[in-house]
């Protein structure tokens, strides 16, 4: 986060950022690609231009694969383009093993222990951005439809009471940004609404592919609050909520963000 839109920040934070507005209503529920200047979409929309693509391959490159003293994930899942289609719109999904939520670096990482006998990797790996966005592009232009699975209930509802939380030093809430003031500036920055369909995603400001979590842990940090650890019950559950939030809306991954 830049210097100038932490002021921001605490600009907002002064002046109260009251919660107005509410919970967008579905039929009002955008992707954050229609807030993007005309050359960022184009760039998004086009996979030579789409610098995300380059974990794309990467992670096609994994895939087939073979680890040290392991099987290829083709091996057991065959062509990703059939047998991965739809699978990251449904993610984070009820992991039975474990009797808890799972997101998508979960499961890979999951399958990496159990079925290849590898370490698992960091959300924010190269190795992970890599195949979470070869997986998730799989699922390019689906609509996001989060499991109707009552065991995820829980989950879904901390994380919605987590999104509607006043966090941190400066006491604010996700949806005191994304329901409440989406498309206004914070700083030089215009606010979405906060969707995760694009994820991993490439942002020009990192100039890097990011994961989710990322992007939680710095809009945390932002607000001056602890972020919540990788892969805990608290993020899970709050990807769930968008995912949740955010039904219907295309898989964009990988976005191009600015």
């Amino acid at each position: 986060m830049t210097v100038r839109t932490a002021a921001a920040f605490l600009v907002l934070a002064a002046c109260g950022l009251a919660a107005g507005a509410g919970e967008i209503a579905p039929a009002e529920r955008v992707s954050g690609f229609g807030q993007m200047q005309p050359e960022i979409q184009a760039m998004q929309r086009e996979d030579l231009s789409n610098p995300g693509m380059l974990a794309v391959r990467a992670g096609e490159a994994l895939w087939n694969g073979v680890p040290p003293g392991g099987a290829a994930c083709a091996a057991c899942h065959g062509e990703a383009s059939s047998s991965m289609r739809g699978v990251a719109a449904r993610y984070p999904a009820f992991d039975a093993a474990s009797g808890r939520p799972i997101d998508l670096t979960g499961r890979i990482n999951r399958c990496r222990t159990e079925r290849q006998g590898q370490a698992p990797l960091a959300s924010d790996a190269t190795d992970m951005l890599a195949l979470t966005a070869f997986v998730g592009m799989q699922s390019r232009g689906l609509p996001v439809a989060s499991p109707a699975d009552a065991r995820l209930e829980a989950a879904r509802a901390l994380g919605r009471e987590l999104y509607h939380r006043r966090m941190g030093q400066l006491d604010l809430s996700c949806s005191q940004c994304h329901d409440d003031h989406w498309g206004r500036r914070l700083g030089s920055s215009l606010i979405p609404q906060g969707h995760a369909n694009g994820y991993p995603l490439y942002r020009l400001e990192w100039q890097s592919l990011g994961s989710f979590y990322r992007r939680l842990r710095n809009c945390m940090t932002g607000v001056r609050a602890e972020p919540f650890p990788a892969g805990s019950d608290e993020a899970i559950a709050l990807e769930l909520h968008l995912a949740t939030r955010g039904g219907g809306l295309l898989v964009e991954t990988p976005a191009v963000r600015p």
